[in-house]
């Protein structure tokens, strides 16, 4: 009986107007004063605002020519080697002798540089083709160094021609002398194949860790000189380090993209 006495209590008075009306409290209107406040803040920000970014990528310090792999012509004993590590060469100055079946023949650099590395030994017995010594390819001592950075593929695209760049060197602590400074030079048009990124760096080995996860774009980056540091190029400290540094040192590249809108990144 008390339900059907309530049900015809609803049906006589279904607007219930005279039940007063309950607002909100100031703490909700200040919490919703808040919340659209920083909505309109964060959309102004989306569109006026921008967001850099950076590209990491594995490199190497080189010449802009690069470096090749002198192989020997013959096969048999090295007798004598006629270079030392460092030392230029001109085009066509013997580097080794090697006793063969037809006598003793001598190993040619076949373009001028630096000799970098030699592989072959006085005593080891070479056949056709064996690798004899890497050398840079360089006219003189100056010669500034560039890195090359080997970046993904996919993200070759992004790196822009003039782009900031920071490199963390293997042989220099960063937290003391902090990182060298450059800017990308050129950005290669297409992936490079294994073998040739060893054909410019005279290096299987670090062509294969460059190219371990695919092809990889080439990125050219010109080191910033400066007449105030031991090393000829700039660094993020004041004087960078006490020494200097050399080719064929390890890499590792930060590269600053261009600065983009938050909204942009929402957009298609």
């Amino acid at each position: 009986m008390q339900f059907r006495q309530k049900a015809l209590s609803k049906l006589q008075s279904p607007e219930e107007l005279d039940v007063p009306v309950r607002f909100a409290r100031p703490q909700g209107r200040l919490v919703l004063a808040v919340t659209v406040v920083v909505m309109a803040a964060a959309s102004f920000w989306a569109f006026t605002g921008s967001v850099s970014s950076k590209l990491s990528a594995p490199g190497l310090l080189t010449h802009a020519q690069g470096s090749y792999l002198l192989q020997s012509p013959f096969a048999g004993q090295v007798t004598r080697l006629l270079a030392e590590e460092g030392q230029l060469l001109s085009p066509g100055a013997p580097l080794a002798e090697i006793s063969t079946d037809r006598g003793v023949r001598v190993v040619r650099a076949v373009a001028g540089g630096r000799v970098t590395t030699l592989l072959a030994k006085t005593g080891a017995v070479l056949t056709t083709g064996a690798d004899v010594a890497t050398v840079e390819r360089v006219s003189g001592p100056d010669e500034p160094l560039v890195a090359m950075l080997y970046v993904s593929g996919g993200n070759g695209g992004a790196i822009p021609v003039g782009a900031a760049v920071d490199l963390s060197v293997q042989s220099v602590p960063q937290q003391r002398f902090g990182v060298l400074r450059g800017h990308v030079q050129a950005v290669g048009r297409a992936p490079q194949t294994e073998a040739r990124i060893g054909g410019f760096l005279g290096d299987r080995r670090l062509a294969a860790e460059f190219s371990k996860d695919g092809n990889p774009v080439a990125v050219l980056v010109r080191l910033e000189r400066s007449s105030t540091t031991k090393s000829g190029y700039r660094w993020s400290s004041a004087d960078g380090p006490p020494y200097a540094v050399d080719s064929t040192t390890p890499v590792t590249g930060a590269v600053h993209l261009s600065d983009r809108r938050p909204v942009d990144w929402l957009l298609p």
